[in-house]
């Protein structure tokens, strides 16, 4: 969430400018950020448009010029370029490992705010809060109830489905009753190796310590269960696509469209994708489950989640009344009604904050939500290579593509660690 690099489709940067509309709704503001400029990196390309019509309103009741942009570039290699043309974006949306990366040298230390006490999620080093929670997200298989009953005529319940066996046989089930491709696969990088492949890491006893021995050649992926395990189901999703003949070149929108109507049934991803599923004709009733496996050591009831982070920048480019105005900001967006509603309702995201009482306005969160409540999160692995999703991910469309086997692409994901440097506090 997350966790790794941020959820990007191809295209160029987006950059969206948003200024001031007047200083008549100012008094909600504190007067040392009053009429000061801020930047925000938004590294959720799902959020965009929710993003500038939020920086946009909050320019006005503010007085407080807002700047939102977008890059599909990773966010490591974006970021390095702002610092290194010193021009730093006032607040940073990142990963949590790009906070354990940056944060030291990068970021303000908000331990004196007040949102501190209202989460778990934040993220502090050496005793300093650096990074400010900006939702918890998660991973898993996501799943269209409506269109599974309307093929096998019974009330789908995915606590039924835990295992890789249940699954293939409602799979069968399915096609037998006239839903001829069950599933859809997402042939995006970030999807294969920011999302599906670094379950094998976290689903692992130790995952960092499983990541090293990887770096140090200990480790034959062919004969190791969890991507065994992992892979025999994503077989299965790749052998029921809809897109099978051309699978690395079916477009996500198409593939969510598909699912969001009922003419699929199942897509791994995460509740990142209502804002593309809920852009089409959706059918109500839908969820995100675990992905099923054959496993007895509980993997198999729980979601991937994580958060996603703002960081403030400490550098002598941004000014104490652009880093006021940031703080503001965030404290507007944890404790705030309309910050708390912008999070909860507008970018349907899942607050880290206790005391936003909204509760979650979509399927997909409403199961992120059930399944944290529960404590049947599987930690995110926060300290990912920065290239792992771009090269792996390129390794992985070589498999979907069929242009190599599983041990294939197993000695790839090998070669690369090998050379892998990691992020964060555990390189």
């Amino acid at each position: 969430m997350s966790k790794f690099s941020s959820w990007k489709k191809a295209g160029t940067a987006i950059v969206a400018t948003l200024m001031t509309v007047g200083m008549l709704g100012a008094c909600g503001s504190s007067s040392s950020s009053s009429g000061t400029k801020i930047t925000i990196f938004n590294s959720k390309v799902e959020i965009e448009s929710q993003m500038e019509d939020m920086a946009a309103k909050y320019s006005k009741e503010k007085g407080v010029d807002v700047e939102v942009y977008y890059s599909n570039d990773t966010v490591a290699a974006h970021l390095a370029t702002k610092y290194a043309s010193k021009d730093p974006y006032t607040i940073s949306m990142v990963d949590a490992k790009d906070i354990y990366s940056l944060a030291e040298e990068h970021a303000v230390d908000l331990s004196d705010q007040d949102w501190v006490k209202d989460t778990d999620y934040a993220i502090s080093i050496d005793g300093k809060t650096y990074g400010f929670p900006v939702s918890i997200e998660a991973r898993g298989l996501i799943y269209n109830a409506d269109a599974i009953k309307k093929v096998t005529g019974k009330e789908f319940k995915p606590e039924n489905y835990k295992t890789l066996d249940e699954f293939k046989d409602l799979i069968d089930e399915l096609k037998a009753g006239g839903m001829e491709s069950p599933t859809g696969v997402m042939k995006e990088d970030w999807s294969l190796a920011a999302h599906f492949l670094p379950e094998v890491y976290e689903e692992q006893e130790d995952p960092d310590a499983f990541c090293h021995e990887l770096k140090d050649g200990k480790v034959d992926l062919s004969s190791n269960a969890k991507w065994n395990s992992l892979m025999d189901f994503f077989d299965v999703m790749k052998d029921n696509n809809y897109a099978k003949s051309s699978a690395i070149s079916a477009e996500r929108e198409v593939t969510e469209q598909k699912l969001a109507e009922g003419e699929i049934a199942f897509m791994f991803g995460g509740n990142w994708d209502w804002s593309v599923l809920n852009q089409y004709d959706y059918t109500e009733n839908m969820g995100l489950m675990p992905v099923p496996q054959n496993t007895n050591d509980g993997s198999n009831e729980k979601l991937v989640g994580g958060s996603k982070y703002f960081f403030i920048d400490s550098s002598d480019n941004t000014s104490d009344e652009q880093r006021q105005a940031a703080k503001d900001f965030l404290n507007w967006l944890a404790e705030d009604k309309a910050g708390q509603e912008f999070i909860s309702t507008d970018a349907a995201l899942i607050s880290p904050f206790k005391n936003n009482e909204i509760e979650a306005s979509d399927p997909l969160g409403k199961s992120v939500k059930s399944y944290a409540d529960a404590g049947k999160l599987i930690g995110n692995y926060n300290y990912l290579p920065d290239d792992h999703f771009s090269v792996l991910g390129a390794a992985f469309q070589k498999w979907l593509a069929g242009e190599e086997d599983r041990a294939g692409l197993a000695q790839d994901i090998q070669d690369y660690w090998k050379t892998a440097k990691f992020t964060g506090a555990t390189a």
